[in-house]
């Protein structure tokens, strides 16, 4: 009977302990929550409980299953020391990990709520965001190194490899050049505030909104949704365009080649009222001037501004399309056409069709329509001129 109660009591005691401990731990941070509902921290612990819980029911384990005397227990006792030691040392890590992130997930929540600049709010995300990253990966080699050296041959291998750590060092450092280039790389990224997450960025030909920054790459989201990963090294070895910077705010342009008869005055009027109509316009500033002559058209300039790259593309897109609209039907003459003229060599043409004497003078007779000189017609043929 004690062979089947001590196992029963060892196992069934360490649970009971750790759901009384987990649920204890829990009512401190709902009521702690409940006390602080401004701050985010509590709620976010209580997400770490099923860690916490795992931490505890396995450390419990570690220390008594050896006291439940069991045949198969004694005889695989290191096996099962080590699998338990394992687990423990695994689960301490992701417990640590559920920690750090809820807090600094807090204190970037605190912040983005009363910061008023969202420049600087994109820049503090980015910072934790990669602090994140590194506690992450240092805690995971720390476990795993740990994880390692709870076998006997791993500890020897340690000490050898301490001894030789300056040549490993050495040829590490050749082999992951690249790699080590580029997470100093997205470190000089985060705190020397060159690109944030939320920024506006054109690289090459593609402008994008940078979604993800991580220690070695960074994406771009195009405007079609299509991901660009680049190595966060070229952010720092490349030009490239930051249109959040300064701030989100931009200036757009609008051309137009229009005839030269084409009322710019009347378009200087228009072109506020089209702007009050679009709700992407930020009411900062608009302009319209001419800026370029061709002996047959003029380029006509019309200048808006928004408060970020997607509204400034609506803006210009709407303003493009209603002043067209406006012209075609209230000013037909200013949109351009393409004039045509008789050609020194040509045949006269007269009104009934027939050839007259080719004087090299042009066109004698014929019908002037919207798309300019044609051959007078009789029946129902032209004939081509003579070479």
């Amino acid at each position: 009977m004690e062979d089947v109660l001590r196992p029963l009591i060892v196992v069934g005691g360490s649970v009971v302990v750790t759901l009384v401990l987990g649920w204890l731990a829990d009512q401190v941070l709902r009521r702690g929550a409940a006390a602080h509902p401004q701050a985010p921290l509590w709620n976010l612990l209580r997400r770490c409980r099923v860690p916490l819980q795992v931490v505890l029911l396995t450390a419990l384990l570690r220390g008594t299953f050896d006291k439940s005397r069991l045949d198969v227990v004694e005889r695989h006792a290191e096996g099962m020391g080590r699998l338990l030691s394992l687990i423990l040392i695994g689960a301490t890590a992701y417990l640590v990990i559920r920690v750090s992130a809820a807090v600094v997930e807090s204190g970037y929540s605190r912040y983005a709520a009363g910061a008023r600049d969202a420049a600087r709010v994109r820049r503090v995300r980015t910072q934790v965001t990669l602090i994140q990253r590194i506690v992450t990966a240092v805690v995971a080699v720390v476990a795993v190194a740990a994880m390692l050296l709870t076998f006997p041959g791993m500890r020897a291998l340690g000490t050898s490899m301490l001894a030789s750590a300056g040549l490993v060092g050495i040829v590490a450092g050749i082999a992951a050049q690249s790699t080590l280039g580029n997470v100093f790389a997205g470190l000089q990224i985060a705190f020397g505030d060159m690109v944030r997450i939320g920024d506006t960025v054109v690289v090459g030909d593609e402008m994008g909104i940078v979604e993800e920054i991580t220690l070695t790459f960074l994406t771009v989201r195009t405007w079609d949704e299509r991901r660009i990963t680049m190595p966060v090294s070229y952010f720092t070895g490349q030009p490239f365009e930051n249109w959040s910077r300064g701030g989100t705010q931009l200036t757009g342009t609008v051309f137009f080649q229009l005839d030269h008869s084409a009322p710019v005055e009347l378009m200087r009027e228009r072109l506020p009222q089209l702007l009050k109509e679009c709700e992407a316009w930020d009411g900062r500033a608009w302009s319209l001037v001419v800026t370029d002559t061709t002996p047959t058209t003029m380029e006509v300039r019309a200048l808006m501004t928004a408060r970020d790259s997607d509204a400034l593309w609506t803006v210009r897109c709407e303003v493009r399309e209603r002043m067209i609209s406006w012209l075609y039907a209230e000013h037909p003459y200013a949109l351009p056409r393409l004039p045509t003229a008789p050609a020194a060599g040509w045949r006269e043409w007269t009104a009934d069709g027939g050839r007259a004497r080719g004087d090299g003078g042009g066109f004698a007779a014929g019908r002037v329509d919207g798309a300019g000189l044609t051959p007078g017609l009789s029946d129902g043929r032209s004939d081509l001129p003579e070479d």
